[in-house]
């Protein structure tokens, strides 16, 4: 896979981020696609989704931009050196989780640290957002696991309702807060994607978060698959026709 195109680096709300088109010089994009990725992954980790994408719906490349932020918490004091994170995670707790197959019900959890990291992401989508000449309504929020329940945080608190919203793996958290904010975004697009034999966020859970989105009227495309804590090419086929829409509603496809 070629990652050739336009890659630019920015310093955007104290996050490093990475922007990706194939636009020829002087064309402005018409969606903004930003991708979060998920605990102790690199902050470059989803680069290559982009150009798939491209691939998969090769429209896409006439009028989307991707951006890839790196999230701002340092994960080498753990010893997960160049990994990254939202939000600490208490690693043994996980392992043990894992390893026990217990259930991991994260509905009424509240992360202290999100709302700091959310403004950072906010800042970094509404600078790239200037730069592209674009708003919420011409940008789909998304990300991989911890990376997707921070990109639905912050599709639920905009003041405008974005273009969509791809939770790829994701869970429900704080669901009180959540189900509220919810009400408020009748008819946003969802694609969720989720694997049944998700050892990590499970699949159940991706159910009541569907469901929650659901009831207050956003249009969710639930993709499920066999498969564990991942974005197969099932999902990625369905991100390509998902954005390949909200390109056609934005008028240039």
């Amino acid at each position: 896979m070629s990652l050739a195109g336009n890659w630019s680096s920015h310093q955007w709300g104290g996050l490093d981020c990475r922007t990706f088109d194939m636009l020829p010089p002087g064309v402005a994009p018409k969606l903004l696609t930003v991708l979060c990725h998920g605990f102790g992954a690199p902050g470059n980790d989803l680069d290559p989704l982009g150009p798939a994408l491209f691939q998969l719906q090769p429209q896409l490349a006439e009028g989307v931009r991707f951006m890839f932020p790196a999230a701002p918490l340092s994960l080498d004091a753990m010893g997960m050196f160049g990994g990254r994170a939202w939000w600490p995670l208490d690693m043994e707790q996980l392992a043990a989780a894992v390893e026990q197959g217990r259930f991991r019900d994260l509905r009424n959890d509240q992360p202290p640290e999100l709302p700091a990291a959310r403004e950072k992401l906010a800042s970094a989508v509404q600078a790239a957002q200037e730069e592209a000449g674009l708003g919420n309504a011409e940008t789909v929020l998304g990300g991989f696991s911890q990376g997707a329940m921070i990109a639905t945080d912050l599709a639920l608190r905009l003041p405008e309702s974005p273009a969509g919203l791809c939770v790829f793996s994701g869970t429900l958290l704080n669901e009180a807060e959540w189900r509220t904010l919810a009400a408020a975004r009748g008819g946003l697009n969802v694609l969720q994607t989720h694997g049944r034999l998700d050892p990590l966020l499970p699949f159940q859970a991706a159910q009541w978060l569907c469901e929650m989105l659901t009831a207050s009227g956003a249009n969710v495309e639930f993709t499920a698959f066999d498969g564990p804590h991942a974005i197969p090419q099932v999902a990625m086929e369905r991100c390509a026709l998902f954005l390949h829409a909200r390109l056609a509603e934005s008028g240039s496809a």
